[in-house]
Parts: structure tokens; sequence; C-alpha cells
């Protein structure tokens, strides 16, 4: 590990964010099996409630296939406007706190309070005051891992939700990671999780018997970060308000697709969540980038820089919808999408003049 003083870091996670406020709000949907989005043909899933996912309902799953797994789900069109002004209430109980924040979506964030404002001797007693305070201001529940390096804390997150935190020691944190399969780890997705599973490592105590070199060579650049992470290592520090270059956002699907509309409703849902961060940090870009992996792992990118920022939801839905159409019809199934934004420039600078694409926007 870094030979830094030993760090307190919090990792807090609204609980089924989106779904939990529409069940705040509406006291008809408590106990009932809650889907944000639109319940059409092309529909997505945003989030999902907590009994909704007792049916194997996820969030970024098409609305077809949801209600195929629920027939009782209830679906309830999003409202980013209240999630954003919820998630402005929570930040500004964070920031009694530290000024260290890193927010990343509306309802995550890291937190370094090891230089505590309000002098709370304990990383995990002020996890707990913190959650209080959101449930008291909010009615909503959140969960919290807590521990000595970012990586730890979002998996501790995990380890007691819903309503709950976990702490992990600097005492604990090898044997924690041990124990724990590797598609569990942040930053390991499916794909990678699927090729250390065929290379015989199933959980962080398999990855941490392999060498250096080992997962050099199978895994390139990001070999060290797993070699750092089977150990419990992780010297990132937490950045409040981190400049950011791109907006990304991507999803895997439950099953491998072809249907276009299918692809399409995926796609959607990811530059509505790409939007709704611009939107958030007031960060806006030229170049749309959409990424598609198919069912055999080859991956493929289609991209477009435009003559002025994009300024709109409409407008970066449409570019990325016809982006993915330059694939159709897939000759097999897809089982990724990802929209990525990026070339950012001020939203008042000369780029700024909203690209016109005949959709009527203002």
């Amino acid at each position: 590990m870094s030979e830094n003083p030993i760090r307190k870091i919090i990792h807090v996670d609204m609980d089924a964010f989106y779904a939990s406020v529409e069940q705040r709000d509406d006291p008809a949907l408590k106990g009932r099996p809650v889907a944000v989005g639109y319940a059409a043909k092309r529909g997505v899933v945003a989030a999902a409630s907590y009994e909704a996912r007792a049916f194997g309902v996820r969030s970024a799953m098409a609305s077809s296939t949801a209600r195929r797994q629920c027939a009782e789900l209830v679906f309830v069109p999003p409202r980013f406007d209240v999630y954003r002004a919820v998630s402005r209430q929570i930040r500004a109980i964070f920031a009694d706190y530290t000024a260290l924040i890193e927010p990343l979506s509306l309802d995550e964030a890291y937190l370094d309070v090891s230089g505590n404002l309000r002098r709370i001797p304990t990383a995990s007693a002020t996890a707990a005051e913190i959650r209080a305070r959101i449930f008291e201001a909010t009615g909503l529940t959140a969960s919290a891992g807590i521990s000595y390096n970012k990586f730890l804390a979002k998996l501790a997150s995990d380890h007691r939700k819903p309503n709950g935190q976990f702490v992990v020691t600097p005492a604990m944190g090898a044997a924690f990671v041990a124990a724990l399969p590797v598609r569990k780890f942040h930053g390991v997705g499916p794909v990678t999780a699927d090729k250390m599973n065929r290379l015989g490592i199933f959980t962080g105590a398999d990855l941490r018997r392999q060498s250096l070199a080992f997962l050099r060579q199978h895994f390139g650049k990001s070999g060290p970060w797993y070699h750092a992470i089977a150990r419990g290592e992780d010297d990132r520090p937490v950045v409040a308000d981190r400049p950011r270059k791109s907006a990304g956002s991507e999803t895997t699907f439950s099953g491998d697709l072809t249907d276009p509309a299918e692809i399409e409703a995926g796609i959607e849902a990811m530059a509505d969540e790409v939007w709704t961060w611009c939107e958030k940090a007031q960060a806006f870009g030229r170049t749309v980038t959409v990424k598609i992996k198919y069912a055999d792992f080859r991956q493929a990118t289609r991209r477009r820089t435009l003559p002025a920022i994009v300024m709109s939801r409409e407008i970066l839905r449409a570019v990325s919808i016809d982006l993915v159409r330059t694939v159709f019809p897939p000759v097999i199934g897809i089982r990724l999408v990802g929209v990525t934004l990026s070339h950012f420039e001020p939203a008042g600078g000369p780029a700024a003049a909203q690209l016109d694409l005949g959709l009527g926007t203002p």
C-alpha cells in the first residue's frame, strides 16, 4: 500500500434511488414492483425498485423483457428534475462533513473524511450520521461503505444493502477481497470476469495468486490494477469536482439482442444517462461515440464530430441512434452498447450555437 497516512473514505450509495423517490412521492407505489421508464415497445427500464429486482428486473433492461419477468410491474415515467433536486439536497449534507466530495452519479459519491469538518472521531460514526440526515431530509435510505481506499469503500457499500453500512479496516482489507467473487469487483465487467474465469480466476484469492507478469500478459495495462486490488490496494485520491473530458454510459443486456428496436431502446437509455450528467455538470461536447460489443466479444465503435456542441437530449439521442443503425441488421447478437459525449467546450463558447437537426428543439 501507499506510505501516505491512512485515509478515511466513505462511499455513499442511495438505495434504488429513482424508484425510491417515486415510491416516496406516491404512497400507492410502496411495496409494489416499480420500474422507472416507459412500458412502450421500445421502452427501457431506467431503475427498478427492490420489489421489482426480486423478479429479476434490472436497470437498462428492455421494458418488454421486464414485463415478462414481472407481470405486476408498475411503470412510472422518469422525473429527472426531481432526482436532481434530491441529489442537490444530499450533496449539501455531504458538504457539512468534507470538501472532498467526488460524485459518481446523482445517487452515489465518494467522501474523504480524513479531515472531518465536524470532528467526529470515526468514519463509521460519520457515515451513520450522514445516512440519518439523508433520511430525515429526504425520506430516502442510503447505504455506505467505509474503508481506507475507494475500491474497498465501494465494495463495502454493497455489503449491507439496502439501508446499511459496512467497514473494511486495513487489517481486514486483503482477506475481504480474497473472499469475494471477481464479478463483484468494481471495474471488472462481465466480459473481463468471463475471461478471468476461463483462466481459473474466480475469487480475489485466485487473482492474488497470479503474478504481475501473468496479469500484464492477459490484461495488458489493466494488469497492474488487478494486481493491486487483489491485495486491497488503491491509491486513487478522492478528487472534488474533477474536470471531465467526456461523459459516457454503457450497459450489458441480459441477453444478446438482434431486434433493432430493443437495441435502439438501450442506446436511448444510455444517451439519457449521459445527458443527465451533462445537464448537471453543465458540460457539453461535439463528439458522439457509440460502442457496440457483440456476442463473440468483438467490439465496434461509431463516432461523429458535429459542427456545434450538442445542447439537447433529443439531438444526442438522434445522433446516437443514427450511429448504431450503421451496424443494422446485426449479423450476430449484441451484448453491450454504450454512448459517450466528448470534445467538451464551454456552453457559451464560439461553437455553442445549437446544432439544428430538424428535430423541432428550441
